[in-house]
Parts: C-alpha cells; structure tokens; sequence
C-alpha cells in the first residue's frame, strides 16, 4: 500500500513542486549574500520550472525533449546578457536544469532516487564556504600530492599482474609496486600527521601505527626524515617504537594461526616489545627537553618519498631473489640460515609460511626460525636507519637495532633450552 501511495501521480507531482521551491529557496539564501542583481526568476520560478519538467516527462518524452531545449535557449540567451555585464556565474543555470529534470527522475526511477538528488544538489551548493575554509588551511601542492599517491595506488597497483616475474624473482610486478605504495602511503601519512595534527610529534604517531604494518618500511621513511638533522632523539624513538609495534604484530599474527608456537615466543616477543617501548619513551622524553631537537623546522620537500621507496622497492627484489636461490640451491640444508637471509626481506611471508605448516618442523624449531627472522629484520633496519639518515638519530637507532636483533637471534638458538613455553603457559 506504501509503494502504490509513493508511485501515486499525485504524490509524485507534489513531491517534485515541494523540491523544486525548496531549491528556489535555497538560491535566494545565496542571493540574499550577493549584490542585488538580477537572475534567474524567483522563488515561484523554480516551482514552476519542476511543474513543467514533470508535465512534460508524464506525456510525452520527445515533448520533454523539446521543453528541455526551451530551457536551455532561455539560458544561453541570458548568461549572453549576463557576460556583457561582465559576470560569468554558471550554477543558477546548471540548478535549473538539474530542477527541470526533476520531473523526467520521479518518472523513470522514483521518488526516492529524487531525494537522494535534491540532498546532493543542497549538500554541493553550501559547500563553498567549507571548501573556501579548506583552501585556507591546505595548500595547493596538497592536493597535488594527494592526487600522486591516488594514482600510485588506486590506479597503477590494480593494473600491475599479481604473477612472479620470472623463475628467478619470485615477486610479482604488484607486490613490488606495493612496496612502492607502502612507503610513500607512510611518508605522506607522516608528514600530514606534522604538519597538520601532531606537529613534530607526528612522526612518533608515524612510528606507531606504521609499526602494526611494516616496522622496515617505516624505519626508511622516517630515517630518511631525519637526514635533514632535525630532531634526532624524537625520529630514534619513533623508528625504535615501531620495531617494539612489530613484536606485538608479529605475536597477535603467531597467536591466530599456532598457538603452540606462539607459546614459545610469547615471553621473548613482549619482554623485547616492553624494552623497545621503553627505551623509545626515555629518547622522547629526552627530545622533549633536548634544545637540540628544537632546531627550526624546515618544508618537507619530498612528502611521497618516491626516490626512497622505488629504492625500497628494487633491494625487496634483491632480497626476495637472493632468498629464491638459497632455498632453491641448498635445498633444507638449514632452516635457521634461510631464516636469517629471509629476515633481510619481508619476513611476513615467511612467518605465516611457518605457521601455515609449509615447512615440517617441530613447534620449537618454527619458534626458533621466526626469533632468528625477527632479529636479522632488526639489523637489516639497524643497516636501513645509519645509511638513509647518517647523522646521530640514525647511529642511534641503529645501535639499538643492532643490539636488540642480536639478543632476538640469541634467544632463538637458546630457546629450546629454556622451554619458555613451560615458563608462561
């Protein structure tokens, strides 16, 4: 009974007019902060306007057609009066239209799809004052950027094949491409997060939630940050706390898929996160009150990275090869070496290969390959910190990175030792 009350003519008709006016209304509220000239009609006009495009859509369509070709003379003839007089405003026009084909919608779609119309048409024509109010905080060169990234990963990543790109690289064009995306999604994330929200302290927010994804991407984005020498004690606690994010990642990731590997590493895996924390929250603290780190802040230049993370993108491919040929060579000559060179790559792939069951191993043996993984992850980011900032925050990231990913490996060959399952569980 609804339906056949919404599909009633006379509601249609009634519902049209109403639109109609209340679009009229919304045009004069605009007039009312213009100079008092002359425009389209009134109020009324645009009621009428609605009227006849539903009239006419009812009877007949070439009868519509041709109302719709009226409406448009009428208009081209009066934005011609109106350029002479030295103003080019458009959107009356374009609202008048879109009024006359409110009848034409209500006919072969339905009320509904009208409404949805007319809240987008008041939506968009108050949105002038808030997009004024956006040019005053975001600048030109944002959007750019912002367009840079869309087609870097909306557009680029979807078409790029998800196949190996040959019997001796054993990624495809997409995840190399996504190594791309990644790092300069970070960076821009990063410098957004600086400029806009957190200040300096963004990049330790950057640090954080990079963490939960790629600890190793985020450590080159924000080393390569820091080799403008700013800020050493606050990028070294902002690179050092996403290695301690990753230790939870990596524990969250072992917990869903092998619980009784996850037993294993659980006690190493959150006493090096709580030490990584730690020591990230004493090297922020220590920014905060260092007159060091309050050098004045210079434009981020280069807020995609994308020199850094097409650098990133060709060493995964070396990594990922030098990884294919070790394995393919010596065979399972040693679980524990493969988990080292893979812990200079992506070492997620590996891990949940691992807990997957795709190797044959032994619970404490998986355990021991995923700390041997992590640790070797650890120097190659020490290796990522010193080369890509080479000054103090990134000799300081890297001695902890250093030393943290040679207890983590420490703790992987001495761990069927401790039985530290037994220790927590």
């Amino acid at each position: 009974m609804l339906e056949n009350l919404v599909n009633a003519q006379w509601v249609q008709l009634l519902v049209v007019v109403i639109a109609g006016f209340l679009i009229g209304l919304e045009i004069k509220a605009h007039r009312m902060h213009q100079d008092n000239a002359k425009e389209i009609g009134s109020v009324r006009t645009f009621a009428f306007v609605a009227l006849v495009g539903y009239i006419f859509a009812s009877v007949d369509i070439n009868l519509y057609i041709v109302g719709y070709l009226a409406t448009i003379s009428h208009l081209i003839l009066f934005y011609y009066f109106k350029l002479k007089n030295a103003r080019s405003g458009i959107i009356l026009f374009l609202l008048t239209t879109l009024v006359y084909s409110f009848g034409i919608v209500v006919v072969k779609f339905n009320i509904w799809f009208l409404l949805i119309i007319f809240v987008a048409i008041v939506f968009i024509s108050n949105l002038n004052k808030k997009l004024e109010h956006f040019y005053t905080i975001f600048e030109e060169k944002e959007i750019e950027t912002f367009a840079k990234l869309l087609l870097l990963s909306g557009v680029v990543l979807p078409l790029l094949p998800n196949q190996p790109i040959s019997e001796f690289i054993p990624v495809s064009y997409f995840k190399v491409w996504l190594a791309v995306v990644i790092v300069s999604l970070f960076s821009y994330f990063g410098y957004i997060l600086k400029k806009y929200i957190f200040n300096d302290k963004g990049y330790l927010v950057t640090g954080i939630l990079g963490g939960i994804y790629s600890s190793t991407a985020t450590t080159i984005v924000l080393a390569k940050k820091a080799s403008y020498g700013m800020m050493p004690y606050l990028f070294s606690s902002s690179i050092i706390i996403a290695t301690a994010l990753m230790y939870l990642r990596l524990l969250g990731i072992t917990f869903a898929f092998n619980v009784e590997i996850a037993k294993i590493v659980a006690i190493p895996f959150l006493i090096l996160a709580t030490i990584s924390a730690l020591s990230s929250l004493i090297l922020y603290k220590k920014s905060t009150r260092d007159s060091s780190s309050k050098i004045k802040q210079t434009e981020d230049k280069n807020p995609l990275e994308l020199s850094t993370a097409f650098l990133f993108a060709f060493l995964f491919i070396i990594m990922a090869t030098l990884t294919h040929f070790v394995l393919t060579t010596y065979g399972n000559l040693g679980l524990n070496i493969l988990s080292f060179i893979v812990g200079f790559t992506d070492i997620d792939p590996f891990v949940l290969s691992i807990l997957s069951s795709k190797f044959e191993v032994t619970p404490q043996n998986a355990a021991t390959a995923i700390l041997i993984a992590t640790g070797s992850n650890n120097i190659l980011k020490a290796f990522y910190s010193y080369i890509f900032s080479k000054n103090k925050a990134g000799a300081l990231s890297a001695s902890f990175l250093i030393v943290l990913g040679v207890i983590t490996i420490t703790i992987g060959f001495i761990s069927p030792l401790l039985e530290l399952d037994k220790l927590l569980f």
